[in-house]
């Protein structure tokens, strides 16, 4: 079964929300592993020469992830693709990509992709693309440096217009009027507990956005939940997206960022500059809105 990127949301923010006490500092209750030793003092800063030298970096994307990351005709496709290609024509040379499914959840994505490697035909990214950041997380992944966030995502429910002419749904809608997830995503998940479990009966659920989207346009729900920009992806004219008030929904937005190996803080230091400029002078945003997306500015 495909894992969805929504599941490592859930379980990253489900485990990982600190408590009240802990809020000044997220990483109070965390007991540090023990480092990882480097070969040699050269290695600090060496990943950077390396990449110079051959001309090109490599980015870990996920696959089969509109409007993200996806290949079209044997060519890399999406929004994180461009990004990517930004930052590695900052520092002088070419983007290359590999596509990678989602693991079982998203510490065993950062081991596969950047700091140890899959076990089997595995190959570590100079860098990784779409990370949630989360600042309890981050204290327990220590061979990663998260860095780099360039956008915001949130929760959205797209609905079918014709179906709402006046009043557009609202999750309590959803006990009567039948509504589309993804599969084990954190919208899967809210619905599914929401007041008690009355709604459980009216979600589908769907292995991907794209198909609960396309469930939408066949009129076989009424309205699908789930990442603004995936539902803005799939989108037509007879289909509206608003972001209602979610009553109890600890997480309906986080920011996205990259990962890049804790051995290679200039490489981190870089990417992160190129992020930044490419925010501040209009590049990222623009990246969302070629994709007919709304841009929502990252925590920094």
């Amino acid at each position: 079964m495909r894992l969805s990127i929504s599941h490592h949301l859930l379980l990253v923010f489900s485990l990982l929300l600190p408590a009240p006490a802990l809020a000044a500092d997220p990483c109070a209750d965390h007991v540090p592993q023990a480092r990882p030793q480097n070969a040699s003092r050269d290695i600090v800063g060496q990943e950077m020469d390396v990449i110079q030298e051959q001309g090109h970096m490599l980015f870990a994307v996920y696959e089969d992830y509109p409007p993200y990351s996806w290949e079209a005709g044997g060519k890399p496709r999406g929004v994180d693709i461009e990004i990517a290609r930004i930052i590695a024509e900052d520092l002088g040379v070419d983007a290359r990509f590999n596509f990678v499914a989602a693991g079982e959840n998203l510490d065993a994505d950062l081991r596969n992709n950047i700091w140890k490697g899959a076990l089997i035909g595995g190959r570590i990214a100079n860098v990784m693309m779409r990370i949630p950041y989360d600042s309890a997380f981050k204290c327990r992944v220590e061979q990663v440096v998260f860095t780099g966030q360039y956008a915001a995502e949130s929760i959205a429910i797209a609905y079918d217009k014709a179906s709402y002419p006046e009043e557009k749904p609202v999750p309590a809608y959803f006990r009567f009027d039948p509504v589309a997830v993804e599969n084990d995503s954190i919208s899967d998940f809210y619905l599914s507990s929401f007041a008690g479990g009355q709604l459980a009966g009216k979600v589908t659920r769907f292995a991907d956005m794209e198909e609960a989207m396309a469930a939408l346009r066949a009129e076989e729900t009424k309205a699908v939940m789930g990442p603004l920009a995936q539902l803005e992806h799939g989108v037509d004219e007879g289909v509206g997206i608003h972001q209602p008030p979610l009553a109890g929904f600890a997480v309906s937005r986080w920011t996205l960022g990259v990962a890049v190996n804790f051995r290679y803080r200039p490489l981190s230091y870089a990417v992160d500059d190129a992020i930044r400029y490419a925010i501040e002078d209009g590049r990222i945003p623009q990246i969302y809105a070629d994709h007919g997306l709304t841009y929502q500015p990252p925590d920094r």
